[in-house]
C-alpha cells in the first residue's frame, strides 16, 4: 500500500527523540497470571517522565524456555534520564510490585558494566532483616530474601544501556470510532517490535502535550493545535474534515528499534479509511538529537 493508494498524507516532518538510560528486568513466577500481575504493577504510572519517575512497559512475554529459572516470565523495560533516578525507581518498583507478588523472582536482562550498573538486589536485600543470603552463579551474585511463601530471588546488579525515548506518530482522522481503531492498529504494529515499549495506557495518547504552559508551575500543557474543540480559537494543525487526533509514543532500546517501530506504525495507518494525515511531534530539533523523518522511514521521497 502506497501513500497515493491510501489517500492518507504523510507529512514531510520528523519525530524528535532523545537519549534515555534503559534497564531490562526479567520477572518470572509459577504461572503467567502472576507474571502479568507483577509486570503490570511494576510498570504502572510510568507513561511520561514529565510527570513520572520513569517511562516503562512490558516488552514481551517469555516462555519458560527463555527465562533464567525455566518458569513463565516477561521482559520489562524502564527508561530514565539518569542512572541514579532509574536505580531508585527500580528498587522501589521491584520492592513494592514484584517482591510482594507470590512466587516471583527478578533477573537482570542486560550486560553488566560495573561502572554503569544499578545496585538493585544489594539494596532490596535489607528487607530480609539480616536473614537474607547470597549466592554467586556464573559470575553474577543473587540475593535470597526470606518471604512468607519461601524466598524471593533477585540479582544484585542490573545492567544499563543508552536507549531512545520520544519516538512518536500523530494521526488525524475523519471519525472518532475509526480514529481509535486506526490508533489501536498502529499501536499493535509498533509494540510488536522487540525492544520497544509504548509507555502510555493502551499505547495511545489522547492528551498530546507541548512544552511549557501559561501557568508557570506546569512543565507541559495541552497541545491546542491538535484539539478539535479549539480549532476555531487557535492556529490549528487539524484538517477541516478531521474530528480526532491521537499520538503514539514509542521508547526503544536503540535507535534502530524505534525506527522500525515507526515504519511499522506508518504501514498500519496507510490504507485505513479513517486516517487523513500522518505527522509527528518535534521542537525544531531543540529537544533531542534523533530525528526520525517519516517519509524517509516509510520509503517515500521527501517534499
Amino acid at each position: 500500500m502506497t501513500e497515493m493508494d491510501s489517500k492518507a498524507v504523510i507529512e514531510d516532518t520528523f519525530a524528535e527523540a532523545f537519549p534515555l538510560t534503559v534497564a531490562r528486568v526479567i520477572v518470572t513466577a509459577d504461572n503467567s497470571r502472576l507474571v502479568q500481575s507483577a509486570a503490570i504493577a511494576a510498570t504502572g504510572f510510568a507513561s511520561s517522565i514529565i510527570g513520572c519517575d520513569v517511562e516503562a512497559g512490558i516488552d514481551c512475554e517469555l516462555t519458560a524456555a527463555a527465562t533464567p529459572d525455566g518458569r513463565p516470565g516477561a521482559s520489562l523495560l524502564f527508561f530514565s534520564f539518569s542512572r541514579p533516578v532509574l536505580e531508585k525507581s527500580l528498587v522501589n518498583r521491584i520492592g513494592q510490585a514484584i517482591l510482594t507478588c507470590p512466587t516471583t523472582a527478578c533477573y537482570n536482562g542486560l550486560p553488566v558494566d560495573p561502572e554503569k550498573c544499578l545496585k538493585i538486589g544489594s539494596q532490596l536485600r535489607f528487607f530480609g532483616d539480616g536473614w537474607q543470603g547470597s549466592k554467586k552463579i556464573g559470575g553474577s551474585r543473587f540475593w535470597r530474601i526470606p518471604v512468607m511463601d519461601g524466598e524471593f530471588l533477585v540479582e544484585e546488579q542490573f545492567g544499563t544501556v543508552k536507549g531512545v525515548g520520544g519516538g512518536n506518530l500523530i494521526l488525524l482522522c475523519r471519525d472518532a470510532a475509526g480514529g481509535l481503531d486506526a490508533a489501536e492498529a498502529c499501536a499493535a504494529a509498533m509494540r510488536d517490535v522487540p525492544g520497544v515499549i509504548l509507555p502510555f495506557p493502551h499505547g495511545i495518547v489522547r492528551s498530546g502535550s507541548k512544552v511549557g504552559s501559561r501557568y508557570k508551575a506546569l512543565k507541559a500543557s495541552t497541545n491546542e493545535a491538535y484539539c478539535p474543540t479549539l480549532r476555531a480559537l487557535v492556529p490549528t494543525q487539524m484538517p477541516v474534515d478531521s474530528v480526532v487526533a491521537y499520538e503514539i509514543v514509542a521508547d526503544g532500546i536503540d535507535l534502530v528499534s524505534v525506527e522500525e517501530a515507526t515504519r511499522r506504525g506508518i504501514a498500519a495507518l496507510l490504507g485505513h479509511p479513517s486516517v487523513i494525515r500522518i505527522t509527528a511531534g518535534n521542537y525544531g530539533g531543540k529537544l533531542g538529537p534523533f530525528h526520525l523523518y517519516l517519509r524517509t522511514i516509510a520509503g517515500l521521497t521527501r517534499d
